[in-house]
């Protein structure tokens, strides 16, 4: 492998390979929703600014790092998501071309050389998604999108169906263009031998594409220190820490969406210390690293980092979610505040309904937490509990006691931040569209039990696409707010009624979208699904507008509801 080469040359006659404990592919495809810049997006872009450009010098896709395992054989050590999806668009690539008409003896050639040639694959993705990425985007064999275990196996192929659309809108000449663009591209290539070496530069070097993250850096640490002071444990300690790894980002590949791996980081830091004081891993692992023996920390807390995703894991798990508690809690979501509880009681082996009861109650401080809004310090008030639940002290009923002190407003100012009082003005305003959601899929389950206790309960999961309804729209139907059987938008109504939990409505993205801005009794008509849609048409009957005092009544049913649960 030369040092200055194209894209040709570094795939011709190799066999490149990403290890399983590197991160998986990690780059995103702009979604329809949020219209944010994304990394594959931006690949596409950039081609396409030099294929329209009077540029002489070739495109330059920037530095690589290998590990060499033989002749022709090497693992990357950093730059493995810009080669992932250089593969990709070169597979979307030729597909397109080879729909047009037969490719030619020199296109065959550098499909030979870059992608495939008699059984041989010139790259190769982590293990775990080695399947789909052959099955889907190099042998196209193919094109159902089910059960895509995880989140990088989804990202790879939005990619290559992103790219395959993207190509049919071109003409053969700019696809000629495009292959010849990347094919004689330039890159500069570091393969190494020696594992020390390559993991010091991928420490320091900062190539284009996603920034390492905190959990990147610190595996390259650990494993640098290994090599600095494993002696002759240096062999069975990387093969731990790789093997650790690999488990890892399995872990995150299929929990990635949930939350972000820097953050479980942190969860892991703070019950490695038992403290949810805890925030810096890069800072506090960095002063761990100067002390004279560092190995006995870095295989405790990879033990513990590797325990504390698999927890997640299970816990963020569809059959855990079988119990209600733990579906509630998940769904609620931004719960960070509650997950150090949670790995805690996981690694303990607490018992299921300890957990439940746990997660009841966490669910609670979070959606206190939330909708008051306080910039009152709750780590302080908290840390006490979380110190004290400990593998020799299990117990969850301190904390659930704490919280429910907390709540209840204690018996001083300190205390008295999130109590009932300041909860009942915090829902008499606007509350967020998520919360909101999550607050209503509860109503809703109240309402279908009547307010008895044991009702198994209608979980999120069963709504399609659950979406938030302004039953009176946000703007005005048709210009036309009071023929269309709402109030008029005056500045009460629009400052204290359209966004307040009794305008909200819980109904699919489907249902939501057929009705749109229409006259309230032709939204009404279609309120039939969900037990509170049946109320508001209860709350009607023999009505044909709906008014602030409906608003207000409703509003304060849901108050109710919310005090008495919460």
């Amino acid at each position: 492998m030369q040092t200055l080469t194209t894209i040709n040359g570094l795939f011709s006659e190799n066999e490149i390979a990403v290890p399983d404990y590197q991160r998986a592919y990690a780059w995103d495809t702009e979604r329809e929703k949020d219209k944010k810049p994304r990394q594959v997006n931006q690949f596409l872009n950039d081609l396409e600014d030099y294929r329209r450009s009077t540029a002489i010098s070739p495109y330059y896709f920037g530095h690589f790092l290998f590990e060499r395992y033989g002749d022709h054989e090497f693992g990357v050590i950093d730059g493995q998501q810009r080669l992932t999806t250089i593969v990709i668009f070169l597979a979307a690539l030729f597909r397109r071309l080879g729909e047009i008409r037969p490719l030619t003896a020199g296109e065959l050639k550098d499909y030979d050389d870059t992608i495939k040639s008699d059984g041989i694959y010139r790259f190769t993705t982590v293990a775990y998604d080695k399947m789909i990425f052959r099955d889907y985007v190099i042998d196209q064999l193919f094109d159902n999108k089910s059960g895509l275990d995880t989140t990088s196996a989804r990202r790879m192929v939005s990619a290559f169906d992103f790219f395959n659309e993207a190509l049919r809108k071109r003409e053969e000449t700019d696809l000629t263009r495009l292959l010849e663009i990347i094919l004689t591209a330039r890159c500069t290539t570091h393969p190494v031998a020696n594992e020390s070496e390559a993991i010091q530069m991928f420490i320091f070097q900062n190539n284009r594409g996603k920034k390492p993250s905190n959990l990147e850096i610190i595996k390259a640490q650990f494993m640098f220190q290994v090599h600095l002071h494993g002696g002759k444990q240096t062999k069975s300690l990387l093969n731990e820490l790789k093997d650790r790894f690999e488990h890892i980002y399995k872990a995150i590949a299929r929990i990635e969406y949930r939350l972000d791996e820097d953050d479980v980081l942190t969860y892991t830091l703070r019950v490695y210390f038992n403290s949810l004081w805890e925030g810096d891993a890069i800072e506090r692992i960095n002063k761990l690293m100067t002390a004279p023996e560092p190995l006995t920390f870095i295989r405790d807390f990879t033990r513990s980092l590797a325990e504390c995703f698999r927890n997640l894991e299970v816990f963020f798990n569809h059959d855990e979610q079988q119990y209600m508690e733990i579906h509630s809690l998940v769904t609620l979501g931004n719960i960070g505040i509650a997950l150090p509880f949670i790995v805690k009681a996981y690694q303990f082996g607490v018992a299921i309904a300890d957990k439940c009861a746990l997660a009841a109650a966490l669910e609670i401080l979070v959606v206190r937490h939330r909708l008051i809004g306080t910039r009152a310090d709750m780590t302080s008030r908290i840390n006490d509990v979380f110190q004290k639940f400990t593998r020799e002290q299990p117990g969850v009923w301190d904390i659930v006691g704490r919280i429910n002190w907390i709540c209840k407003g204690g018996d001083s100012w300190w205390w008295n931040y999130w109590n009932t009082a300041d909860l009942t003005a915090a829902l008499q305003g606007g509350v967020s569209a998520g919360t909101a959601k999550f607050l209503l899929w509860k109503y809703e389950n109240f309402l279908r039990s009547g307010g008895k206790k044991g009702y198994a309960g209608y979980r999120y999961t069963d709504i399609d696409l659950p979406d938030l309804e302004h039953i009176a729209p946000q703007t005005p139907t048709q210009g036309k707010p009071v023929a269309a059987g709402y109030p008029e938008y005056d500045e009460e109504f629009r400052n204290q009624y359209i966004n307040c939990l009794g305008n909200y409505l819980l109904l699919s993205g489907s249902h939501n979208r057929s009705i749109g801005n229409k006259p309230f009794l032709e939204k009404r008509a279609t309120y039939t699904y969900l037990r509170q849609q049946e109320e508001v048409r209860e709350l009607t009957e023999g009505s044909d507008c709906w008014t602030k005092e409906m608003i207000t009544d409703r509003k304060e049913r849901i108050i109710a509801f919310i005090l008495s649960h919460y």
